[in-house]
């Protein structure tokens, strides 16, 4: 009987040295380091930009300010609120589209053609696309990001507004009206006056009727009001419209960019 159990005993130990041959050790004999995590690339640096201001020459009579309206006509339809009153009452302003504009509004293009003692038109760019060389986001707007695409966006705007049979234009503005200072530059070195403003009269077309109306009629002698003409459905189109008739019955001198001297800053006009 013992001779058994010993046996039994010595096969156990066997069969377990052989099995303990195929199983890794727990604590392995030499331990390979652990690499060192990974520091992601720096973020390159958003870019410096600014949003030029543009004044006009007063007219320094009382009672008679001197005001320059312009309106962006980014995308969409004409707001007909704004056109027929500008219309109506004879009032001038500049226009700055873009081409995308142009191609969905015939009709508009029509009026401000056969006005021109009224409308200057001006170049806003070919798709609506923030004037910076560096990549970047701009109220959620992808910029045109290189000097060859800010270059294509002022060149593709004006290349659709002489085809449409608008005359070669001489400002230009960016979506968005803010740029870094090398596009300021490459802008003005292919000669171009970048229109800043000193009024925001509408707020992108976001505010509400009595506020637009509000900021607008608060305008002084020399300020340039910016606003848009190209969302009919938004409230701020009934504020402008009513604005225009306030400042005209108190005296005020409308005037177009072309028509009066200007000082921009940040190298934009001189």
């Amino acid at each position: 009987m013992n001779r058994i159990l010993l046996a039994s005993a010595f096969l156990l130990v066997s069969i377990s040295a052989v099995f303990a041959d195929g199983i890794p050790s727990a604590v392995p004999t030499a331990v390979s380091p652990v690499p060192a995590a990974v520091s992601p690339a720096p973020k390159a640096p958003a870019p410096k930009l600014v949003e030029p201001h543009l004044h006009i020459a007063r007219s320094n009579l009382v009672g008679h300010a001197r005001i320059a309206l312009t309106f962006d006509a980014c995308m969409g339809q004409a707001d007909e609120r704004i056109l027929s009153t500008l219309v109506r009452e004879r009032i001038p302003a500049t226009i700055f589209v873009t081409a995308r504009w142009l191609k969905r509004n015939p009709e508009a293009l029509a009026v401000f053609l056969q006005n021109p003692d009224l409308f200057e038109l001006e170049n806003h760019g070919q798709n609506h696309i923030p004037a910076v060389d560096t990549p970047t986001l701009i109220y959620g707007i992808a910029s045109a990001g290189s000097p060859q695409a800010v270059r294509q966006e002022v060149e593709g705007g004006a290349a659709a507004m002489v085809a449409a049979g608008i005359p070669a234009p001489h400002w230009f503005r960016g979506s968005t009206a803010k740029y870094d200072l090398s596009a300021i530059g490459e802008i003005r070195a292919m000669g171009y006056r970048i229109a800043g403003y000193s009024v925001n009269g509408d707020g992108g077309s976001l505010l509400g009727a009595v506020i637009t109306e509000k900021r607008i009629a608060s305008a002084k002698d020399g300020d340039v009001v910016i606003s848009h003409v190209n969302q009919p459905t938004h409230a701020a189109g009934e504020g402008v419209a009513k604005a225009l008739v306030d400042l005209k019955a108190k005296g005020t001198q409308f005037v177009r960019l072309e028509d009066v001297e200007d000082t921009g800053d940040d190298k934009t006009t001189e």
